[in-house]
């Protein structure tokens, strides 16, 4: 076979898996979905639109009674809470909000998209409400969340619960950042990350465009403990909340961008309820424990067979601990059985 001929057959290899590649990023391109489109399937009564600091803020209010803010993680939106409020709000008035550059608030465009700018911005939703005091959830990123609130203005809030939340004292990196990138990584997420993908130089601007939805599902596989307990719908919900105009540019922001910000321990001396999955391989239980022993008032409860986001996986067991922890007695019985009573002492 001459030379000539070898470098026709290669030039020939290269052609083939240059069309194949741009058929591939043509099957997984992926425009963004106009918010009119996605008001339509994920707003409903309690939905409302707060201009606070000039974003316009997806907010749901629930219920009556004391305030208690939920605050959901990266990658997330307001609906992770979905089933904890339609169990608070027969005590509580629930406040969730989609974070800017999640769900349907969208992107900022001064891009605040660190710890101290979400503090600031849910302090802001509790001015315009003329709330004075509240409790706070805060699952993950939304954990550190709270943490900087609680740290920041401790005489406004009641109580804190702290959901496999980022932001534990034993963090190994040598400052506290404002990354929502787990501190540690265990066996069961080694093998691939959604975190390590957007941040890479080249795949983060490429998944800025080119988005499978394939990823979401092994994503939620990380999370979840039980991967039984994913469902399409769910995988749609993460995957259209992603696709929001803005939302893929200020996800690359967010996590290429890095902010120190500092909590003051010493100010958080309200009740602390901290919630962990076991199977949590993002943040692993050995975080939750080190803010255990950093807050010496607070309360640790394990949940064996969850992962990440024990509020979604696991939410009668887990909203039941949290009304315990409020003050409020239920059990396993009065969640599944039809409720004649609208308090129980």
């Amino acid at each position: 076979m001459s030379f000539k001929r070898i470098l026709k057959g290669i030039a020939y290899l290269l052609v083939v898996l240059l069309l194949l590649f741009v058929a591939i990023l043509m099957v997984f391109y992926s425009k963004d979905k106009p918010l009119s489109q996605l008001l339509e399937k994920y707003s409903d009564e309690s939905s409302y639109f707060l201009k606070v600091d000039g974003i316009n803020v997806h907010v749901r209010v629930k219920g009556e009674g004391e305030p208690i803010f939920l605050i959901h993680g990266s990658f997330a939106s307001l609906h992770t809470w979905a089933d904890w409020e339609q169990e608070l709000n027969t005590y509580f008035m629930t406040i969730s909000m989609d974070l800017p550059g999640h769900g349907l608030t969208g992107p900022d465009e001064l891009q605040r998209y660190g710890i101290s700018d979400y503090a600031s911005l849910v302090f802001g939703i509790a001015d315009q409400l003329g709330i004075d005091e509240f409790h706070i959830a805060g699952n993950s990123m939304g954990g550190a969340v709270a943490l900087k609130m609680a740290s920041e203005q401790p005489d406004r809030v009641l109580t804190l619960n702290l959901v496999d939340a980022a932001g534990a004292p034993s963090n190994p990196r040598p400052v506290t950042t404002e990354t929502t990138a787990p501190a540690v990584k265990n066996e069961r997420n080694s093998r691939f990350s959604i975190f390590s993908l957007v941040q890479h130089p080249l795949f983060g601007k490429m998944i800025t465009r080119f988005t499978p939805k394939f990823l979401f599902r092994m994503n939620l596989k990380q999370v979840f403990g039980d991967e039984s307990k994913i469902t399409d719908e769910l995988v749609n919900r993460y995957y259209d909340m992603m696709l929001r105009e803005g939302n893929r540019e200020a996800t690359l922001q967010r996590l290429t961008t890095r902010k120190p910000y500092e909590i003051e321990w010493d100010n958080i001396t309200m009740p602390v309820l901290i919630m962990w999955g076991a199977l949590d391989s993002w943040i692993p239980l050995r975080a939750g424990e080190a803010l255990h022993a950093k807050l010496p008032q607070s309360t640790l409860k394990v949940y064996p067979k969850a992962g990440h986001v024990p509020m979604e996986e696991i939410p009668t067991e887990t909203v039941i601990d949290y009304l315990a922890f409020l003050g409020i007695q239920a059990d396993m019985d009065y969640f599944n059985s039809p409720k004649y009573l609208s308090y129980v002492p």
